[in-house]
């Protein structure tokens, strides 16, 4: 009943005009983004932070979750009737997807993929609901060790799980962490790695990191290496299903929403998986007359499935995000940063000296859903034609909002040299395959953990036994362990 109680309240903050209006805007403009191949919602709402940053913070904070999801839903857009996924969450819907467009049926694979967004989305908002308060009481209870071995494992797994190698995501995870490092020590108070550097007191200014990797990094990649526009489209004004149709997505839905909702609130590196698990699921369930549509004519349950699970594990990023401060994904962190800029500290906490917020923005993900589904169904013409904007003005004008955005923070140069600078690091990255998230990670990640570890070690007066002596901290080390070794022994078993 309390929770019912909270929710309420949620509404009341949510759906106040301005509120509404900063929802509705976020996911247009994340429906947008999704639609723009090339672009995401990390790289948006890296690029934004610097403006929001002045937004009364849960304005901003629904903004920027309206931004997230809505990206999500947009994806698939491209993904059915280009074959170019808008977010990497959405590649799995472009097997079938584009096949059912190709073959007469993008009508089909639009709408049960907007209609199983919504569902999706609905559902894992609900179980946020519920267990995201419990989970917080949990994890008032948990220490230093419990919470270094909490980042210990998501460092392991986003680096382990994202990219083409395990070492290439920990040398990515390692800058990060070596940035972090950089300023004044937090107990200490001496000043280390700055280089006599006057502005690297404060420490390297995450929202600049975020937008130099991201979105400036971004542009130029594109321009030097993918700089050609896609001119040929599948042709597509209206979203609809026939009753055969909806009778074979629904269980697809259900499906997806329950294999996505459990990888998202774990650091697991993003929807790759869950949407690779739901498509093999589906396939592996259709009915025979419906296997040889797989890899064909296109299958509607291998859109349906995979684009609820997307959906279902973006949403509950929030749940480790806001109970224990620990983002899963790259724009989750993004969003824990645009937290701190407002001096607030997700985590168990959160529930009792933030909880108008919490809730406001929990209550904004049931009205974004229904925003999403109507823009997504009706609009779907108007969505199509942004795939003809050029890419060169495009890019150009990321390019512009990025150097405003990062000036205005500071009114810094230097800061406008470090993000180029940091923009060519990512350019080179994503030319040799190194990952781009475990650096943001690590640099919003590290400091917090560092605390932890120290606080830990004074409580075990100096031994690393406190780490193994406390059962839930044990268990998470041999969690950390399997992580890193179980991919090589399944592929030593796969040579033998």
């Amino acid at each position: 009943m309390d929770i019912l109680n909270q929710l309420l309240g949620g509404f009341a903050t949510a759906a106040t005009p301005v509120n509404l209006l900063w929802a509705l805007a976020g996911c247009a403009l994340g429906t947008a983004i999704g639609v723009l191949p090339g672009l995401g919602p990390a790289v948006t709402v890296a690029m934004l932070l610097p403006i929001t940053g002045q937004v009364e913070p849960t304005a901003s904070m629904i903004f920027l979750a309206g931004i997230y999801y809505g990206a999500m839903y947009g994806g698939s857009t491209t993904s059915i009737l280009l074959n170019t996924p808008g977010e990497t969450g959405t590649m799995v819907t472009a097997l079938e997807g584009f096949k059912m467009a190709k073959s007469g049926r993008a009508g089909a694979a639009l709408a049960t993929s907007a209609i199983g967004s919504f569902v999706a989305g609905t559902f894992a908002t609900v179980l946020v609901t519920l267990f995201a308060p419990f989970l917080a009481e949990f994890a008032v209870t948990l220490g230093p060790p419990e919470y270094f071995c909490l980042m210990l494992l998501a460092f392991t797994t986003v680096s382990a799980v994202l990219g083409q190698s395990t070492l290439r995501g920990l040398t990515a995870l390692f800058a990060g962490l070596a940035m972090g490092l950089v300023g004044i020590d937090q107990i200490t108070g001496q000043v280390r790695y700055t280089g006599g550097v006057m502005e690297f007191m404060d420490g390297v200014e995450v929202v600049l990191v975020a937008v130099g990797l991201f979105a400036v990094s971004e542009a130029l990649y594109n321009a030097l290496y993918e700089g050609r526009s896609v001119t040929s489209m599948n042709r597509m004004n209206r979203a609809h299903m026939t009753r055969a149709e909806w009778r074979r997505s629904w269980p697809a839905w259900l499906r997806g929403t329950a294999i996505g909702f459990p990888f998202g609130t774990i650091p697991a590196g993003g929807s790759e998986i869950p949407t690779f698990l739901s498509y093999a699921t589906e396939r592996k369930l259709a009915a025979p007359e419906h296997q040889k549509e797989f890899g064909t004519t296109g299958a509607i349950e291998g859109v349906a499935g995979p684009e609820a699970a997307n959906n279902s594990a973006v949403t509950a990023t929030l749940v480790p995000l806001l109970t224990l401060g620990i983002p899963t994904s790259v724009t989750a962190a993004i969003l824990l940063n645009a937290l701190q800029n407002y001096g607030i500290n997700a985590g168990p906490q959160l529930f009792q000296t933030s909880s108008a917020l919490v809730w406001a923005l929990i209550a904004s993900l049931y009205i974004g859903n229904v925003m999403l589904l109507v823009l997504n169904l009706p609009l779907v013409g108007l969505w199509v034609k942004l795939l003809k904007i050029p890419k060169a003005p495009l890019y150009a004008g990321i390019l512009i909002f990025a150097t405003v955005g990062v000036y205005g923070m500071r009114q810094s140069s230097f800061d406008l040299f470090l993000m180029y600078g940091l923009a060519l690091l990512g350019v080179a990255m994503r030319r040799f395959d190194f990952p781009v998230a475990p650096v943001i990670v690590g640099l919003i990640l590290g400091p917090l953990a560092e605390a932890q570890f120290r606080n830990a070690m004074s409580i075990g007066q100096g031994s690393w036994m406190v780490f193994v002596e406390r059962p839930l901290s044990a268990t998470l080390l041999v969690v950390i362990a399997l992580v890193l070794i179980t991919p090589r022994v399944l592929a030593w078993h796969r040579r033998a």
